[in-house]
């Protein structure tokens, strides 16, 4: 056994055997009949029997089952900051991070589209549990992060970790994407954990950690989206830690939560990409002579790039002007939008659960509460 083996997608030369293996799997056929639904079955199985390399299953099909999945739940997908991007180069996307799927997917859309290298992608090994599932995460260059380990085997998995993405990065030339921390974010607040970063640098071939962070050309990446598909499903755990009670999670909840955040309503989305930390590194140097600190302030950089590209939507402006019964925002929405959300609020929560209400608009306003503390005018 290699020594990536545990982790790692599918090589190109085992891409062919695998969709043998799945072709006939009924979640492939309704994904495909979802994605050609004017393509008769054995028309698709051909072509999936046909496909060698991770790059053509995703550009001919998984490309078409995104395009059809922003046509079926939201208004469209907009981008900005893409243009500054190199071709042929790698990058290291740390982002901030919403949805199980969508985040990573949407971001390798967006490359795609401008030609440049698209990303293989960080996912909990919780995630993939069904077999089908595990084999889609490799076909698409997922690699696992491993969850529930002990202390000492969580250094061993990060140290792999970390040098199966530094191999990636500066061997392949392949760029990677990673979440800001653990889980999605379901309290709207976007904050990179250290211990990200730390797990990151611990393949360093530098004396100096942050001359590797520089190596790995670090892309801060916002992704937001208008409706949050899966808004309602994050409650309970939000609702158990403001209780100080240990959240547990159903069997097939990770699997209920992906079908919806697929197929559920998103409205607007938008990607924002900044620019590659370089000069912001070398000022982080400047300022701080202790390892720990630097790691901190690079985080604490990430966060301000990811929130000052955060594209605010009506429903951000809604949620904080509700929560704090106040119209300080009045002229960035519509009446009918303000409509739309309360409905929606009333229809996902109801009015007999004020701290779970108060959760749902958290959520939502969060992002404009942290965008104050950068400007006065939003």
């Amino acid at each position: 056994m290699q020594r990536f083996d545990a982790i790692r997608p599918f090589y190109d030369s085992e891409i062919n055997e695998a969709l043998h293996d799945v072709v006939n799997h009924p979640m492939m056929k309704t994904m495909m009949n979802f994605t050609f639904p004017e393509v008769e079955d054995e028309v698709w199985k051909e072509q999936l029997k046909k496909t060698h390399s991770i790059r053509d299953f995703q550009c001919n099909f998984i490309y078409n089952t995104i395009q059809k999945v922003l046509e079926k739940s939201s208004e469209g997908l907009t981008t900005s900051g893409f243009e500054k991007l190199e071709p042929n180069t790698s990058y290291l996307f740390i982002s901030n991070h919403r949805d199980i799927l969508l985040d990573t997917t949407l971001l390798n859309v967006c490359l795609f589209e401008h030609g440049l290298v698209m990303t293989a992608s960080a996912i909990g090994d919780n995630l993939v549990k069904k077999a089908f599932l595990a084999t889609l995460a490799k076909l698409n260059r997922n690699f696992l992060v491993l969850r529930g380990l002990t202390p000492r085997e969580m250094l061993q998995s990060s140290k792999l970790l970390s040098e199966y993405m530094g191999q990636l990065l500066l061997r392949e030339n392949r760029s990677v994407w990673i979440a800001q921390r653990e889980g999605r974010t379901k309290d709207g607040n976007d904050e990179t954990n250290p211990g990200v970063l730390k797990m990151i640098g611990m393949a360093s071939d530098e004396t100096d950690l942050m001359n590797y962070f520089k190596k790995l050309k670090i892309v801060p990446v916002s992704i937001s989206y208008e409706y949050d598909p899966t808004d309602v499903l994050k409650m309970p755990q939000l609702m158990a830690e403001a209780n100080n009670e240990v959240y547990v999670k159903d069997k097939n909840e990770d699997f209920m939560t992906i079908l919806s955040g697929i197929m559920g309503t998103k409205k607007r989305i938008h990607i924002s990409v900044g620019d590659v930390l370089d000069t912001e590194i070398d000022q982080i140097v400047a300022e701080n002579d202790n390892a720990n600190k630097q790691v901190q302030a690079l985080a604490q950089t990430i966060d301000d790039v990811i929130l000052k590209n955060y594209q605010l939507w009506p429903t951000n402006f809604i949620a904080y002007d509700i929560l704090n019964e106040t119209d300080r925002f009045a002229d960035k929405y519509k009446e009918s939008e303000k409509s739309l959300f309360e409905r929606r609020l009333e229809m996902r929560i109801g009015s007999d659960n004020p701290v779970t209400r108060q959760g749902f608009l958290a959520m939502y306003a969060n992002p404009v509460v942290n965008k104050l503390k950068y400007q006065d005018v939003i």
